[in-house]
């Protein structure tokens, strides 16, 4: 009995070592893989963030804009466009939208709510002597000092921002673009790609330069309105 076991366990040791060389192997396998350098590195993941950034504050500029046109925009553009493949009949009918929906973001900028006494929200139009509210039923004693949000300097700047924006969100759109430049030169496409960038960069900036304290139609409603 003591020789079996003598012969088992001289049997069993020679199996350690196989396994340390396969894990040697293994390891020296793993050492020995080329790895891509650093400094190779470095440009794509930086160009990536780059353009990650840019895409994500074109898009952000939609929040500058009122929900009902940027809502009709997105709906009515690909029909009108057919899908970027417009004609003689589809292209005047495509700018013709353009315009309705930049004038209605530019009149969007003079609307302002308020909040009545009993809760409720009303909407009206900014004037020079105060905001002239749309619901004429409603008793004035029931609302805050009206004259308070006669139209101003900053009206007028939000207003034209607004439009600039509402081109530079249009003419990133690909149904947009397919239909008023069907056929775009090299260069035609560079500036389709640069100014809607460069315009919606300024605008921001000049968004947060010029605060508004109004919220129109389309536009959020905070608790203190």
């Amino acid at each position: 009995m003591s020789e079996l076991r003598t012969r088992t366990a001289s049997a069993k040791r020679p199996s350690a070592p196989v396994a340390s060389e396969a894990s040697n192997s293994s390891g020296s396998g793993s050492d020995h893989e080329p790895e891509m350098p650093k400094s190779l590195q470095r440009p794509s993941s930086f160009s990536q963030r780059a353009i990650s950034q840019t895409l994500i504050g074109t898009a952000n500029l939609a929040n500058l804009l009122p929900t009902g046109t940027l809502l009709a925009f997105q709906l009515l553009m690909p029909v009108f466009t057919n899908n970027g493949s417009c004609d003689s009949a589809t292209r005047p009918l495509t700018i013709i939208l353009l315009v309705l929906l930049s004038v209605s973001c530019f009149v969007a900028s003079f609307t302002d709510s308020v909040r009545s006494s009993d809760g409720r929200v009303f909407y009206g139009f900014a004037t020079a002597k105060g905001l002239y509210i749309f619901d004429t039923t409603v008793p004035s004693t029931s609302l805050p000092d009206l004259s308070k949000y006669k139209r101003g300097f900053i009206d007028w700047v939000h207003a034209l921002l607004s439009m600039l924006v509402f081109g530079a969100v249009a003419l990133r759109d690909k149904n947009v673009v397919s239909c008023l430049y069907p056929a775009a030169g090299h260069q035609t496409q560079e500036v389709l790609d640069i100014v809607p960038v460069g315009i919606g960069l300024i605008c921001s900036l000049l968004f947060v330069v010029f605060p508004t304290r109004r919220h129109g139609i389309g536009y959020p409603i905070t608790s203190e309105k």
